[in-house]
């Protein structure tokens, strides 16, 4: 088997999208693929709901931990194959820019983490978990040959 392909998704805060697209291509990936996520200013901690509905959907939450970029930025860091932007460009949400190395894409996702109100945001946790899944599962039954396709990888969030 050769080496897994290193992605890395990137938000500001780490605490919702990032997470749960990390938490699935990890279980998705079958080895394949070895995700990460990290935040340009994280908040410290995953968001509860986003827990909440990666458990209800039968994924472990173990490990998963809301961390800054600076986490891959040492010399016995990854290097990632694949940079993937997950923030909201429909909200005018400012993305992370990563300096590292990187084949860089972007999948706009909203933010479920700021609704105030339960039930909504439940929902909308529910209905960003299934949006990362779709593109997930599309990334993972992309050929080898188009991993390495910027048109390939950012046609996904299309």
């Amino acid at each position: 088997m050769s080496d897994p392909i290193n992605v890395l998704f990137l938000c500001t805060g780490n605490s919702a999208r990032s997470i749960l697209s990390e938490a699935l291509l990890n279980d998705l990936g079958k080895r394949r693929f070895r995700a990460f996520s990290a935040g340009s200013q994280p908040s410290g901690v995953p968001h509860p709901d986003g827990l909440a509905e990666l458990r209800r959907r039968r994924h472990s939450t173990e490990g998963y931990r809301s961390k800054s970029w600076d986490a891959f930025s040492g010399d016995d860091a990854p290097a990632f194959d694949i940079v993937i932007t997950v923030c909201d460009s429909a909200a005018a949400e400012t993305c992370p820019v990563f300096h590292g190395p990187g084949l860089r894409v972007h999948w706009s996702a909203p933010d479920p983490a700021h609704i105030k109100n339960d039930t909504i945001r439940r929902q909308a946790f529910s209905d960003v978990y299934d949006l990362c899944r779709s593109r997930i599962e599309a990334l993972i039954a992309l050929p080898e040959t188009a991993l390495t396709d910027r048109q390939a990888l950012q046609a996904i969030a299309q």
